[in-house]
């Protein structure tokens, strides 16, 4: 087997991730397939490139060696073809346009209309992902405009230098849903230490999210059992009692589902809009903050929180 860069960009993806699972998932595959490559692209070296152990994948003494030569290419491949596809797209433009990346937000369809109402004319596209560290590179090397992510806390996202930044909010609230009937769902405010008995489900593949879950578990002195899954099964399990997990504040209301608080607020995030140096980011900017106003007013439990802290995202009329 000969090597391509399809083989060393799975590397440098299972020694980002630090497991099979999680690369698996950002590399758009199904584990056992990766497992697979990684096997035979060790069988055509010749030796083990990532000690298997209960904590993760750990690159070897050769797998750190291959990987301090695989990044490069990989780096020079992915900018080559972000350099052809923005040259592709222009020669393609007959007008303006703007790239659009995020992670998962409640408030990007209100984002878009009113972008498509404030810029007409404007060529406007859009690229959701669960790593912030993916869209910031991408808005660096050109491949985006501008990104809206969020940084959890205690888990600081590295901005690429040059790049200029615009917090949206210093710190977004993470509530928690739970099934209508769990006995927490009585309460307007939830304390942790009555979920320390549930299921909590994580997306481990979404950057800072586990790693700022544990560390709010671990100054509270709980250490509950913890499902690793996309949010998509998370939900089916959280409407049938199996799970909780924490959500978006602006999250709307569900029938099948309760949505609540956490006192104190231990989970929060921080809200960025990243762009290139010298765009003009003021109209982007100015609509994403009234699209999350407008998404947080639907929101009687989040609206009230906003209102109570004189935050000026709070609709007061």
């Amino acid at each position: 087997m000969e090597l391509e860069v399809r083989h060393l960009r799975a590397l440098c993806a299972i020694a980002d991730a630090g497991s099979l699972h999680r690369a698996a998932r950002r590399l758009g595959v199904s584990q056992p397939a990766l497992t697979t490559q990684l096997r035979r692209i060790e069988n055509a070296l010749g030796a083990e490139l990532f000690r298997r152990e209960r904590t993760g994948c750990h690159p070897t003494q050769l797998g750190r060696t291959v990987l301090s030569r695989a990044r490069p290419l990989v780096d020079g491949m992915t900018a080559l073809v972000s350099d052809a596809r923005a040259e592709a797209d222009a020669v393609r433009a007959t007008g303006p346009r703007l790239r659009i990346g995020c992670t998962a937000s409640r408030v990007i369809g209100g984002w878009l209309r009113r972008l498509r109402l404030r810029l007409p004319g404007t060529d406007i596209s859009l690229r959701v992902d669960v790593s912030a560290r993916a869209l910031l590179r991408d808005v660096e090397t050109g491949a985006l405009d501008v990104a809206f992510v969020h940084e959890v806390e205690g888990c600081p996202l590295a901005v690429p230098e040059g790049l200029e930044q615009r917090v949206l909010l210093d710190r977004e609230p993470q509530f928690i849903s739970m099934a209508r009937d769990h006995p927490a769902a009585a309460r307007p405010v939830v304390d942790l230490v009555d979920l320390a008995a549930d299921r909590w489900m994580v997306d481990p593949t979404v950057d800072g999210e586990w790693d700022g879950l544990r560390r709010v578990f671990d100054a509270a002195g709980l250490a509950p059992t913890v499902l690793h899954g996309d949010y998509l099964t998370a939900a089916s399990l959280i409407v049938l009692g199996e799970a909780v997990a924490p959500c978006q504040p602006t999250s709307g209301p569900r029938d099948d589902m309760a949505i609540r608080p956490l006192r104190d607020d231990p989970l929060a995030v921080r809200l960025l809009l990243v762009s290139r140096p010298g765009a003009d980011m003021a109209p982007v900017y100015a609509e994403l903050e009234e699209a999350y106003r407008e998404a947080a007013s639907r929101t009687a439990g989040y609206h009230q929180w906003l209102l109570h802290r004189r935050s000026p995202l709070a609709r007061t009329s």
